[in-house]
């Protein structure tokens, strides 16, 4: 490697090419950059005393090692830079030949040192080879022709940016200041640096480097150069036009989570680690069948994620967990396309598999439970299923999760459903499409109507309203304006305003004429009041239970796919723990084990030859009754356990009864609530109740 400080515009002179690899990031320098940088030249150019300015590094390695004329050079940091200043240069020779002038400098000496190799034969001709549309505007604004219609949207806006700025600048200043920018100039040698780790280590100014950009780079910028091409134009390439610009860099990053998520079994992985934690998972694999595993993959995120779906009954399942904002369940859906695509799942089964998701995530939201443990939930869920019986066994696997994961029943769901404030539900939208449009061929358009609540908002009601209500209208109104049985859609909003019920119903337009399944039986209501409002919320909620179905097996079959204990595994209980025979140690037992299983509903108690397990789906805390003290073992790692007093023991590595690697002693009842804390950090820890990103579920 060789570093040295240097002009920017030394960097550009000379018979050479910078070329952009293939698997590079496109030109993404936004206006905001080009103006900071515009400022900054101005700045050092019209004040003598500043000798220089420093704009960040160039790096870059032979394209091979040759005795060419033109040298050509790989850029590895420098491009957003580099290609910046091209176009102000440009629009500066530009603004020279318009003013036939050639002071401070000629628009010759620009072409030649700057911009073109003189005696360059086709591309060689250009100092600056960008990739794909990228290159093809720049080459035209080069040679002075109209970029084509697709050109690249960044590449043209800078360039008039900068020549408008020209238009009304004092040359001298502007041709001084870019006289004046300096870089840290890095040439790597063949065989000898690794480009790829000098890359990461670079402090770059500009736009960041997303966790897709790293990956690309990491993968395609070890091999050969013909090698990086044929692998970026058939697999990294067909990812990028699957998401489109917009969307390849708002979602890509989230996608390489869930592939992770899917090939490492490790669901707790951040978006900012995904880089990390995809160098691991490559490490001995070849490169071509990692890419084309993304590319597949990606084919199912995009389908489901971004609306890329073909087949019109998957693409309508797939909009339905889009609006419920369920992407917490990508990873197990990615998985189940999979085997779909592979023809592991047929289509009919595969919609209902979509369906029982969309219904296991709504129903939860309906009934209130924490999404926290989804994303675990949604992670490990096809490591259970049997794919020989795929559909059964997802039934089953829904069937049987613990309390806090659970998928509600018909009872719970119907019941909440009519209680729950739906009007500021935050996915009022999709609830009121699906209950439209389920079972309709000729689809509603939702979004062309308002919601209704039939009994008015305004808490001033009148002296017709109240009279329906009755003597308690207030209460009525309180507890039912934003419940199902209250709320509608109209396109009559405006003209229904707070008139009473009869002649909502009668006017033209009006309930009685309504063509919305909502609106059913509104017609034939002689009055509105709290029997109707009740009436018609079970009606619908009846109805709901159809729309989101859950999943039915025989207790015969979901027998089989129940855990069973092995026949010949001793049963233990407390009298087989002679240290909670009596006494203190007794006393304080009894304690804890009352407030570990009052932490959530899912706790089960279950004694052990050398110790008491307290388990939701695997032990989060395991007492070993000792003579004085009961011992815990709390199955966290011992980083994460928040200990201000610091009464906890780290016993990672260390040969103990019990789970996990922190251990903590308790001798006497006043340390019981501190020590409950700890627990309850490891049973939130395997609730999933840690997680710091918050999800769309």
């Amino acid at each position: 490697m060789k570093a040295q400080d240097l002009q920017f515009t030394q960097l550009l002179q000379g018979a050479k090419q910078f070329i952009i690899p293939i698997f590079q990031r496109p030109y993404s320098w936004e206006i905001a950059h080009c103006e900071q940088l515009w400022h900054d030249i101005l700045r050092v150019g019209s004040h003598a005393e500043l000798d220089s300015h420093f704009i960040g590094s160039a790096v870059y390695i032979p394209e091979q090692e040759t005795s060419a004329a033109i040298s050509r050079w790989l850029v590895i940091d420098g491009q957003q830079r580099i290609t910046t200043l091209s176009l102000l240069l440009l629009a500066l020779k530009r603004r020279l030949q318009a003013e036939g002038v050639d002071t401070p400098v000629s628009a010759a000496e620009i072409e030649d040192y700057f911009l073109l190799n003189r005696y360059g034969k086709g591309e060689q001709r250009y100092k600056m080879l960008l990739t794909r549309t990228d290159r093809d505007t720049l080459i035209a604004l080069l040679d002075d022709k109209a970029p084509a219609p697709d050109a690249s949207h960044r590449i043209r806006e800078n360039f008039e940016f900068f020549t408008g700025k020209l238009a009304g600048a004092d040359l001298k200043v502007v041709y001084a200041g870019i006289q004046k920018l300096m870089i840290v100039d890095v040439r790597l040698q063949q065989g000898i640096d690794n480009p790829q780790m000098i890359f990461e280590s670079m402090n770059s100014t500009g736009k960041a480097l997303t966790q897709a950009d790293l990956i690309r780079n990491y993968v395609l910028m070890g091999l050969p150069h013909a090698e990086q091409t044929r692998l970026y134009e058939d697999c990294w390439r067909p990812m990028e036009m699957l998401f489109g610009a917009e969307n390849y860099t708002r979602y890509f990053d989230e996608f390489m989570r869930f592939f992770l998520v899917i090939h490492t079994g490790n669901h707790r992985i951040r978006k900012d680690e995904v880089y990390d934690q995809f160098k691991t998972y490559s490490l001995g694999q070849k490169v071509e069948p990692l890419l084309a595993s993304l590319l597949e993959f990606a084919r199912y995120y995009c389908a489901m994620a971004l609306g890329k779906e073909q087949d019109a009954e998957l693409a309508r399942a797939f909009q339905d967990i889009r609006e419920l904002r369920a992407d917490v369940c990508y990873p197990m859906l990615m998985e189940v396309y999979h085997d779909h695509a592979q023809g592991r799942l047929g289509k009919d089964a595969f919609v209902d598999i979509l369906q029982l998701v969309e219904s296991y995530v709504f129903r939860r939201a309906i009934c209130d439970i924490p999404t926290n443990s989804q994303r675990q939930t949604f992670a490990t869920f096809c490591r259970k299923l049997d794919k020989a019986r795929y559909l059964e066994s997802v039934k089953a696997a829904f069937m049987l999760l613990p309390s806090y994961r659970r998928f509600p029943g018909d009872d719970e769901f119907r019941r909440q459903l009519q209680i729950r404030n739906l009007y500021k539900f935050n996915r009022r939208s999709y609830w009121l499409r699906r209950f439209e449009n389920f079972g309709r061929k000729e689809r509603v358009m939702v979004q062309d109507y308002t919601i209704e609540h039939i009994l008015p908002q305004n808490t001033q009601l009148s002296a017709a309203w109240q009279h329906s209500l009755g003597e308690d209208w207030a209460r009525v109104q309180e507890q039912y304006l934003h419940t199902l049985g209250n709320l509608t859609l109209t396109g009559y909003n405006s003209e229904y305003s707070d008139r009473p019920f009869a002649e909502k119903r009668d006017m033209e337009g009006g309930f009685a004429q309504s063509p919305l399944k909502l609106n059913e039986g509104l017609g034939n209501c002689a009055d509105w009041n709290e029997q109707e409002i009740i009436k018609r919320a079970a009606r619908l909620a009846s109805r709901a239970v159809g729309i989101w179905v859950s999943p039915g097996l025989s207790d015969e079959v979901l027998d089989t796919y129940r855990e069973k204990k092995a026949d010949s595994a001793p049963e233990y209980t407390i009298a087989d723990h002679p240290h909670l025979s009596s006494g203190l140690v007794r006393e304080l037992f009894e304690h804890f084990r009352t407030q570990v299983l009052a932490l959530d509903e899912c706790v089960n108690e279950e004694f052990l030859k050398l110790y008491v397990a307290y388990k939701a789906e695997t032990n989060f805390v395991d007492v070993v009754p000792q003579a004085k003290r009961l011992r815990l073992s709390l199955n966290m790692a011992f980083a994460d356990i928040d200990d201000p007093r610091k009464l906890c023991v780290d016993v990672t590595d260390l040969g103990r009864w019990g789970n996990g690697c922190v251990e903590v002693g308790l001798d006497n009842e006043t340390d019981l609530p501190y020590v409950m804390s700890l627990v309850r950090q490891a049973l939130e820890r395997q609730l999933g109740e840690e997680d710091t990103e918050t999800e769309n579920a």
